[in-house]
């Protein structure tokens, strides 16, 4: 019993891991297989690296949508493992030191509701009977309820709705049977009201988690403007802590088996421009796109921005706003505050003390000015 319950978790987690690769860290993951289980090694919220294991509780689903391998009707081989056969075989790995957390989806069988109450039971076994106080991401399904939305906040650490298009548009291209307002956009809303109206004194650790949704990039011809216009409204309006792009990459007897791989060039531009909108107070207006609203592939978009704004105009960094500092290719949020502490105390006469604070200052030299003066520089296009 117990190892037929260990090979449909190792069927389960290989499927999750080589044919849905879904981002719950970074851009840039390591996997790992141990005993037939895969792990992924996740960068948190706080930064910190954990072995996670990310896993499906079933690949059974009976949607039709047109880029998924676990879609309705496409032929392979599929597990289901019970709330209760997930929970322990989990909190066995986590005891023999193997994994640290888990990311928990789900296909979708059953409805939307059903699909979330197996879901919530997991995790209340792992929270309630087994008392794990480590990492959950757990998946709100299409078309859950409120209350259960209300009790994956007080289970987990962070929560991810999967819109997977921009606009309902383009979900009609990839998911026909999902709805966009009322499946997926209701479910942000309530996650916002709920952080912002209720106490999370109940949940396991008395915070409610951060939320996070992703995006299928490619099959549905949408464009880099219009996925990052509707990123920087999540952002603004339901405080989502992170974005994932997934480049599309297509899976055989799928309707979109035939469509081209979308390039991982895009993807990673699509993370640049996020963490633009998120951390550095760009809006998508203020990016530079090409002809057809897409961001270039071969200069990074902080750099393209400062490129068409700053290589007439720099900015003198004894002086300069702090918002405007941000803007500086080199310069991020903790550099930013290093310039501010060092600005108070005396003024920057030669670009090798920026490189004193680890500043890159390659970047940063083409659009300062120092004391009045340009910075000798060799534009460096990323």
């Amino acid at each position: 019993m117990i190892e037929n319950i260990s090979r449909k978790l190792s069927l389960l987690s290989s499927q999750m891991d080589n044919e849905l690769a879904e981002d719950v860290g970074c851009p840039k993951i390591h996997n790992k297989q141990i005993d037939d289980i895969y792990i992924t090694n996740a960068v948190l919220p706080n930064g910190r690296q954990i072995p996670l294991l990310k896993t499906l509780l079933t690949s059974v689903c009976e949607r039709n949508c047109n880029y998924c391998p676990f879609r309705s009707g496409r032929d392979f081989r599929r597990a289901t493992l019970k709330p209760h056969e997930m929970a322990g075989l989990f909190y066995s790995l986590y005891k023999a030191g193997i994994i640290k957390g888990i990311f928990l989806s789900s296909g979708l069988t059953g409805g939307g509701i059903r699909t979330q109450d197996n879901l919530i039971d997991t995790v209340e076994i792992l929270r309630l009977k087994y008392h794990f106080q480590g990492y959950i991401h757990l998946k709100i399904m299409p078309g859950a309820e409120y209350k259960q939305v209300f009790r994956s906040l007080q289970l987990a650490d962070r929560v991810s709705v999967n819109l997977e298009a921009p606009n309902p548009k383009r979900l009609n291209i990839l998911a026909p049977k999902k709805n966009y307002n009322q499946e997926l956009i209701r479910l942000l809303e309530w996650i916002d009201t709920i952080r912002n109206n209720h106490s999370p004194f109940n949940s396991w650790n008395q915070r409610w988690p951060s939320s996070t949704t992703q995006f299928v990039v490619g099959p549905a011809g949408e464009s880099d403007h219009e996925l990052l216009s509707t990123t920087h409204d999540l952002v603004m309006k339901y405080n989502l802590g992170r974005i994932y792009f997934r480049a599309f990459n297509p899976s055989p007897d799928t309707p979109f088996e035939n469509l081209n791989p979308t390039p991982p060039i895009r993807e990673h531009r699509l993370y640049q421009a996020f963490y633009l909108i998120r951390d550095y107070s760009f809006t998508p207006h203020e990016l530079v796109f090409d002809p057809s609203n897409n961001l270039s592939t071969s200069i990074d978009p902080k750099t393209h921005w400062a490129k068409t704004h700053l290589s007439g105009n720099p900015v003198e960094i004894n002086t300069a706003p702090k918002r405007l500092l941000l803007r500086i290719p080199g310069i991020g949020p903790r550099s930013l505050r290093k310039i501010l502490s060092a600005r108070k105390n005396h003024k920057f006469n030669d670009i090798s003390e920026l490189g004193k604070l680890w500043i890159d200052t390659k970047r940063a030299a083409p659009y300062l000015l120092i004391n009045g003066k340009k910075c000798d520089h060799q534009l460096v296009l990323i």
